[in-house]
């Protein structure tokens, strides 16, 4: 798997769409899903974002199942976005 992983994430409900990127970094092997994320950095792609509070740095919040990291939420730092993934 490449270090560079694109997630592409689109967010339904509003009609104005303004993609933005931003960088994340893993320092080590996570789940997304079905699929196991190599530590490194990564760029996220979010369309449509909407969170109630600014967040002052960015972080990846985890869950442990089965012996490995999965990824519940991402917070993108000095914005209101918050990436929330379901399994």
């Amino acid at each position: 798997m490449k270090k560079q992983l694109l997630l592409a994430l689109a967010v339904a409900g509003l009609a104005l769409a303004s993609a933005k990127s931003y960088s994340i970094n893993l320092s080590q092997p996570a789940m997304l899903g079905a699929t196991t994320l190599a530590p490194g950095d990564y760029r996220v792609e979010v369309v449509d974002q909407k969170a109630d509070t600014k967040y002052n740095a960015t972080s990846v919040r985890f869950d442990v199942a089965d012996g490995k990291m999965h990824i519940q939420e991402i917070h993108i730092g000095g914005t209101k976005t918050k990436l929330v993934f379901n399994e």
